[in-house]
């Protein structure tokens, strides 16, 4: 009856990465206190900017899809979430191309990454206070 194939659960986690030397470069430009002050606005625009992307892929606008991960880019790569940025990235190129089944893994693969790497900078924002 089967071909010996089993099928498990998908686990579609991934380890949120920081890049620990943009972080200490903006540390070393601004300060501590600038630094801080520039990575805690920024993640209150990633989280904003995430709710957009949910948005307007739910009500399918793929033009204002694009533009906000491709501000997520610009920020994430600002303040060293490069994986982020990447798959935010990944997240505008599809919306012009004709594969939907690859643009809704990936806009979910996205607010999954959002999400995890906004609760890993807040952690870490505790630790240093």
């Amino acid at each position: 009856m089967g071909s010996g194939v089993m099928l498990g659960k998908l686990d579609p986690t991934e380890k949120v990465r920081l890049d620990n030397k943009r972080l200490e470069e903006l540390y070393n430009q601004l300060g501590p206190a600038n630094a801080e002050n520039v990575i805690s606005r920024a993640m209150e625009e990633l989280a904003v900017r995430l709710a957009r992307v949910a948005s307007a892929y739910g009500t399918g606008n793929l033009q204002e899809l694009k533009k906000v991960a491709n501000s997520i880019t610009i920020i994430a790569d600002q303040v060293g979430m490069s994986t982020l940025g990447r798959v935010a990235s990944d997240v505008a190129q599809l919306t012009g191309r004709n594969d939907g089944a690859a643009l809704a893994a990936t806009t979910t693969r996205l607010t999954r990454l959002g999400e995890r790497s906004l609760m890993a900078v807040w952690d870490l924002q505790d630790l240093s206070v």
